[in-house]
């Protein structure tokens, strides 16, 4: 059951898709105090409680004992002090022995969650701002409770097929004989691929919807030929738009009134990698049409898929504070001597020039002609624009997906993109968030997620890249994206590519039964990544997991995080068959009773775990999606003696968004004598 609760006059953000009346009287469970400038929310903790939710962040599975903050930065040095990333995800439940509920706050403002962390046993919500909707959601179970929030806030993005492949990035390929390099070197090593990524170095002086026409002279030749090899290119679009003269993007948005404005009704100017910038007001429908069609000048050359990126919106400097530390930096360069008050002085000038805080206070959206501040819907950016691409896509291609996702994001933009999870760094520490932020993910409905694997800034290692493929297989977005000046993170780059092979071929391998997980959960408002207390609500141990996942109905997933080992503990909830991968045709498999158990994974290995009575779908691997034969499928079963179990497999062209046709749903059975399948097409092998 959810009750819905007004506080004021809210900001309409289109974070959900049912439109509920508005509870009387005050909420069960927390209090609610309303002040001139702000509501704030109290509820006692009791010991054992445990607190799911807030989507991408720092921390734990567990979010108690720190304070978060919905504030989407652009903040690449993701340490457990941070209390916001690029992000806004209201959503939390409580869970205890006594209550159990949800809280979604909808509002696209500054709320600040202190989760324990200033009083051990209370939680206090602050939102900066006295207009909220406040969602109560209590059900049978924590996963009653997020399917109904799911149901709320409306179906997942669904991309292309071809999207759960491997794709290579790299901030720094900067011609298309960068490209041909890793595309040919990717086959040599014998490494599936099914995307490259292009970072901005693609685009003519960092301008949206432009090529480089030296470094790439013809994008529908390139885009054609590696498709040919079962490639997709996948270019990143920006959030600013660059002021020049006779760019026609520029020039429109100028003509139109479509970008954000200052005080004085003047076109707002930010900067960011081109320089001065103008933001489209995408808040804005007309704005939101006119900007996602843009994306068409692409679509035309052969790309299939985007990825939104420096949309909070990040604004390198303003003119006034660029003007203000040039003085400043004068007037201190003119001085003999900085004392120390004067030195600390010029260093948080420099460092207020980057600070993007201070500026969304300067700039307005015209939000159905009334001018609304920046800095009290800030959250909704980044969701609004991958909004106007996601609208405009489907205009375009009403029967085709397309790969699309974020880096920004509010609650709803769930319906239109996916994300990754930003500027991780190449750190053991950033490995085991990636693992604890995935359910955190899925509650708010962003099931198409991932982390840059091997880290996107400093220099990763051999053995922390192919522990993190170990457990991007698993993700729905697969992607090793690296920053220039780090060292090169291809996996051919650390000598034995057969190990890297192996590991990634498993992806292709498992994606029978991956893609079918994320299907069902996306149709069905479920979850394809889970906490294992949603699985084993009766089992007080699960409560401490923080680092094993349950994937779908069949499997669940411990990766190994740490480096240097050659194995890790593991907890089993309830009996289940350890399948010690290598390869499709490589593996161990034995029977493990519930417990703890320490279980040994050499670098080339990957642990899966398959649940009493049911089943994991496999396929031989190849070299990109599009190859994959899923008509010859391998399967393992977890069968005590004279049981049966069934599975429901789907499969579809990967394109179209017709995804309830019957014949897209095969049932698959098997018992002790035997494997049958609904569709008598598709063969099937038991594995030993």
């Amino acid at each position: 059951m959810i009750a819905k609760y007004r506080y004021g006059t809210p900001f309409p953000t289109e974070a959900t898709v049912v439109d509920l009346p508005v509870s009387s009287g005050k909420p069960a469970f927390v209090q609610v105090q309303c002040g001139k400038d702000n509501i704030t929310i109290h509820y006692p903790l009791q010991p054992s409680d445990v607190l799911y939710g807030l989507g991408e962040n720092v921390r734990g599975i567990n979010k108690r004992g720190w304070i978060f903050e919905s504030n989407a930065t652009d903040d690449p040095l993701h340490l457990e002090t941070k209390r916001s990333l690029y992000a806004s995800h209201n959503f939390l439940i409580i869970s205890g022995r006594q209550e159990q509920f949800g809280l979604f706050i909808d509002n696209p403002g500054i709320v600040s969650f202190d989760l324990g962390y200033t009083h051990s046993e209370d939680v206090t919500i602050t939102i900066n701002s006295p207009n909220a909707d406040l969602y109560i959601i209590t059900g049978d179970s924590l996963t009653d409770i997020a399917h109904q929030f799911r149901q709320l806030i409306g179906q997942s993005y669904i991309p292309p097929k071809w999207a759960f492949g491997f794709g290579q990035s790299r901030w720094g390929y900067k011609c298309e004989a960068d490209l041909w390099e890793i595309a040919d070197r990717m086959k040599q090593a014998d490494i599936p691929l099914d995307a490259i990524y292009m970072d901005i170095d693609y685009m003519e002086d960092y301008k949206d919807f432009t090529v480089n026409q030296e470094r790439f002279p013809d994008l529908s030749r390139l885009a054609a030929q590696m498709k040919a090899r079962g490639i997709h290119l996948v270019p990143i679009i920006d959030a600013g738009v660059k002021i020049e003269d006779g760019y026609d993007v520029y020039e429109e948005g100028v003509d139109n009134g479509y970008f954000c404005k200052d005080a004085n009704g003047e076109d707002f100017v930010g900067a960011v990698w081109p320089g001065k910038v103008h933001f489209p007001d995408v808040l804005n429908p007309e704005v939101r049409h006119w900007f996602g069609g843009k994306y068409k000048v692409l679509l035309e050359q052969g790309i299939e898929g985007f990825w939104n990126d420096m949309n909070e919106p990040a604004i390198f400097y303003s003119v006034p504070k660029l003007n203000h530390t040039f003085a400043m930096m004068e007037n201190y360069s003119k001085m003999e001597n900085l004392g120390i008050r004067e030195y600390f002085d010029m260093l948080d000038t420099v460092r207020d020039l980057k600070d993007a805080s201070n500026l969304y206070d300067k700039f307005y959206h015209n939000v159905d002609g009334n001018m609304v501040c920046h800095k009290d819907i800030h959250n909704l950016y980044g969701f609004n624009m991958t909004r106007a691409a996601g609208e405009a896509l489907k205009e375009m291609l009403p029967d085709r997906r397309t790969l699309l996702f974020s880096r920004s994001s509010y609650v709803g933009m769930h319906r239109y993109g996916g994300i990754w999870t930003g500027d991780n760094c190449s750190w053991w520490s950033h490995l085991l968030l990636n693992i604890q932020q995935m359910p955190s993910l899925n509650l708010i409905g962003l099931l198409y997620s991932g982390a840059d694997l091997g880290g996107f800034g400093e220099n990763c290692t051999s053995d922390l890249l192919l522990r993190w493929l170990a457990f991007g297989i698993f993700t729905p977005l697969m992607r090793d994206h690296c920053a220039m000046g780090c060292r090169m993170q291809e996996p051919y780059q650390f000598g034995h590519p057969e190990v890297f092979s192996g590991i990634i071929k498993l992806r292709y391998s498992l994606l029978p039964y991956l893609y079918s997980e994320f299907i069902k959960a996306a149709l069905n408002n479920g979850l394809y990544f889970r906490a294992l207390a949603f699985d084993y609500p009766d089992d007080p141990e699960v409560a401490q997991i923080e680092d094993q996942l349950m994937l779908g109905e069949s499997i669940m997933v411990a990766p190994v995080y740490q480096p240097n080992v050659t194995g890790r503990t593991v907890y089993l909830p309830e009996p289940m068959e350890l399948l010690r991968f290598r390869s499709l045709d490589d593996y161990d498999r034995c029977s493990m009773q519930p417990g703890y158990h320490r279980v040994k994974c050499q670098m080339n290995e990957v642990l899966v775990f398959l649940r009493p009575g049911h089943i994991l779908t496999m396929a031989d691997p190849a070299p990109s999606v599009s190859q994959l034969d899923e008509q010859h499928l391998k399967l393992f079963a977890n069968l005590r003696p004279g049981e049966a179990a069934s599975y429901t497999l789907y499969q579809d062209d990967g394109y179209t968004r017709e995804y309830h046709r019957p014949e897209h749903y095969k049932t698959i059975r098997v018992d002790n004598t035997g494997a049958s399948c609904s569709d008598p097409e598709i063969n099937l092998t038991l594995q030993a």
